[in-house]
């Protein structure tokens, strides 16, 4: 069998490894140990969710370009992104919580709730995979946009340069953001999806807005720019351009 039949599983795979690495550094670090906490391995973990959504995008785009897309890469595909964008953002929630909830008075089993963002992406990830509706678009938050939120949290606190910390480490906003987008994501919400069959302005408008806004943004807020990409993305989606795709 050719070399490129197996090219976007390689991919896949990859994208599994890296949930795998950054999983394993999540659940290995304890944020209780210190009322400053060094939030280095849960930043090492979003760098590692950054190379697994990248491998994300380019599997089924390589599938395609070779055509050499499969049933079996299809789940595949679902089951390594249900560890890397399913388990891997309730796991950083979870520790951010096991964090902050010791400060107050309320209780630490409250932390567990985190992984109702898991919970939700394996619906997410089901409901897309029997909806075909979504072939050319999404209904609901993709979970890798999700997983790019969760994860910049804790790039943003080790590098908070906006003094936001105070924001970000407040157990009824992380809770609130669990509870967010895990509706999120199974909502009833048409989202353009990244995909460009050409490159033209009058057929890709969208896309293209949203690109040239994030690269401005990333280049002004670096980490705490992924947020507001994210209610970007959202806003777009809603609003839509008078224009094609």
């Amino acid at each position: 069998m050719a070399i490129k039949n197996h090219l976007p599983n390689a991919l896949t795979c990859l994208n599994l490894l890296c949930g795998c690495v950054a999983l394993s550094l999540i659940l290995a670090y304890d944020p209780r140990q210190t009322a400053a906490p060094d939030w280095q391995p849960l930043v090492q973990a979003a760098y590692l969710i950054g190379i697994a959504a990248i491998a994300d995008f380019f599997d089924g785009l390589v599938a395609r370009a070779l055509h050499v897309s499969s049933p079996i890469g299809k789940d595949l595909d679902s089951l390594a992104d249900m560890v890397s964008f399913g388990v891997v953002p309730g796991a950083i929630l979870f520790k951010l919580l096991q964090h902050v909830l010791p400060l107050t008075a309320l209780p630490e089993s409250l932390a567990y709730l985190a992984f109702t963002v898991s919970i939700f992406s394996a619906l997410r990830l089901a409901k897309f995979n029997n909806d075909t509706r979504q072939s050319d678009s999404f209904i609901g938050v993709p979970t890798p946009a999700n997983t790019m939120l969760i994860a910049s949290l804790p790039v943003i606190l080790a590098y908070d340069s906006f003094n936001v910390g105070g924001l970000i480490l407040n157990p009824w906003v992380l809770l609130g953001l669990a509870f967010l987008m895990s509706g999120l994501l199974v909502a009833e919400l048409p989202l353009f999806a990244l995909k460009f069959k050409n490159f033209t302005w009058q057929d890709n408008s969208l896309r293209f807005v949203f690109l040239i806004l994030s690269v401005v943004l990333l280049a002004v807020l670096r980490a705490a720019a992924v947020p507001l990409i994210i209610l970007l993305y959202v806003l777009l989606s809603v609003v839509r351009l008078p224009a094609k795709g």
